[in-house]
């Protein structure tokens, strides 16, 4: 056995973005999380005040998202979705990139919007992931990306909202964990459903995952480390 249950545990943003969970499923889907014992939550922007209250205290961090899912918001309105997240207890930020201007090769744009929410996140003391949305993108811009959450101290690159026609796969956390800079982690989401998915990419180097069965891993995991110590 390579890994011990915090390994995998604190690997775990566990989402609670689906638009169709209920106040109740939010409340159970936060104290599943303290019962893990994961790295975060990671819930819908209106419920991210409560969620930071019910996390208090614990050691895992109360975390929602930026320009979500299709990153297509001006980068007023991602600055004031930030400044309200922070305002609301908010420790890891998962902002989409303008995913249009990616493609449009819009460099300059990309970069002063992803500085401008890195800046502001960092200033309050908290952390910021950069979500790119691989499924649209080609290689070419997938590197350009991680050099610029490189040069400007992002704290993850992240690989997918979940939300659209892909998700995490195992070439794309290989490429970004080569071209982004060693201070700069990498986040997989979309599709990401068992233990084995889970430690796919550890291997490959990621350190986070986002996951919405994190129930199903982590009861996975514990079956079989008590299998090897059997």
């Amino acid at each position: 056995m390579e890994y011990a249950y915090a390994d995998i545990a604190k690997m775990i943003d566990h989402s609670l973005l689906n638009p169709i969970l209920r106040a109740e499923e939010l409340e159970r889907g936060c104290q599943l999380a303290l019962d893990y014992e994961v790295a975060s939550v990671c819930i819908m922007p209106f419920y991210l005040r409560r969620c930071a209250d019910i996390l208090r205290g614990s050691n895992v961090k109360a975390s929602t998202t930026i320009g979500f899912p299709h990153g297509g918001h001006t980068t007023i309105v991602k600055l004031a979705e930030t400044r309200q997240a922070l305002a609301d207890g908010g420790q890891e930020l998962d902002m989409v990139v303008n995913i249009a201007q990616v493609l449009s090769g819009s460099w300059d744009y990309v970069r002063t919007e992803i500085k401008a929410i890195t800046d502001m996140t960092h200033a309050a003391g908290q952390q910021v992931k950069v979500i790119f949305e691989n499924c649209y993108l080609t290689e070419a811009h997938k590197i350009r990306l991680c050099e610029i959450c490189g040069e400007l101290r992002a704290d993850w690159v992240k690989t997918s909202t979940g939300y659209g026609t892909g998700g995490a796969t195992s070439e794309d956390v290989i490429l970004m964990r080569k071209q982004a800079p060693a201070w700069v982690q990498v986040k997989a989401a979309g599709g990401i459903r068992d233990l084995d998915a889970v430690l796919n990419m550890r291997a490959l180097g990621a350190g986070r995952v986002g996951a919405s069965r994190t129930k199903e891993i982590l009861d996975e995991c514990k079956r079989r480390i008590l299998v090897a110590e059997s």
